[in-house]
């Protein structure tokens, strides 16, 4: 069984911003700032380790009680940054997602740095919530190879197949999707349509690098060719 498990920003969608707006508005909203200060990165990180550098960043104690106070207040920004948002589901997605969930050698799940409630929601929004069957999120993980392995487990749980019966590929846009891939002896599809241009994605050695996921057919037969 191939499982087939996919970042979510950058990879399947364009939010325009949204998720970094709605980080923004919580903080500023709700926790007493005037606007943030200072750079934290947030591609290919986990939401619960973009909130720990912020809440250190300005003064904020980075306790249980902090994070849940403010991932209920980033729901409600999320929901109304992502319809005025202009976004949109990356090329190729609908496509390789239809062709997938047909396959009965192929399941699908999440390997993201969202919250499992934010990735829901995004995912809803677009209309793609319906082709994922499991995934690992970034609700406490600060390491995203952490979520990597809470992706596989919950592969296994799901398909009811042990781990070393599954083929794991996994597909986003930064370095550290390459790496979690690596921490889980999963195949690597870099995948170009985020902030990182090929060339930077293949310093990191992934199995394939693509520039999009429009040839879905062509990027099925590539990583199910060994037993085709």
């Amino acid at each position: 069984m191939h499982v087939w498990l996919f970042d979510i920003d950058g990879t399947l969608l364009d939010t325009g911003g949204a998720g970094r707006q709605a980080f923004e508005n919580t903080l500023v909203h709700h926790f007493g700032l005037k606007a943030l200060s200072g750079t934290v990165p947030f591609c290919g990180r986990t939401d619960r380790a973009i909130a720990s550098d912020l809440f250190r960043l300005h003064g904020i104690p980075d306790s249980q009680r902090n994070w849940s106070r403010f991932v209920a207040y980033y729901l409600v920004h999320l929901e109304r940054a992502l319809h005025e948002h202009a976004g949109r589901v990356l090329a190729g997605v609908g496509e390789l997602l239809h062709l997938l969930v047909q396959r009965e050698d192929c399941a699908v799940g999440l390997l993201t740095g969202n919250i499992s409630s934010g990735a829901k929601l995004k995912l809803s929004h677009y209309g793609l919530e319906n082709h994922f069957r499991f995934g690992g999120y970034g609700d406490s993980a600060i390491d995203r190879g952490d979520v990597a392995v809470a992706a596989a487990e919950a592969a296994v749980h799901s398909l009811g197949v042990p781990l070393q019966n599954l083929t794991l590929h996994v597909l986003g846009d930064t370095p550290h999707d390459i790496r979690s891939a690596r921490r889980i002896g999963a195949s690597a599809v870099a995948v170009s349509t985020g902030r990182y241009t090929a060339d930077q994605l293949a310093h990191e050695s992934p199995d394939h690098v693509v520039d999009d996921l429009c040839d879905a057919a062509g990027l099925i037969r590539r990583l199910l060719a060994p037993i085709c």
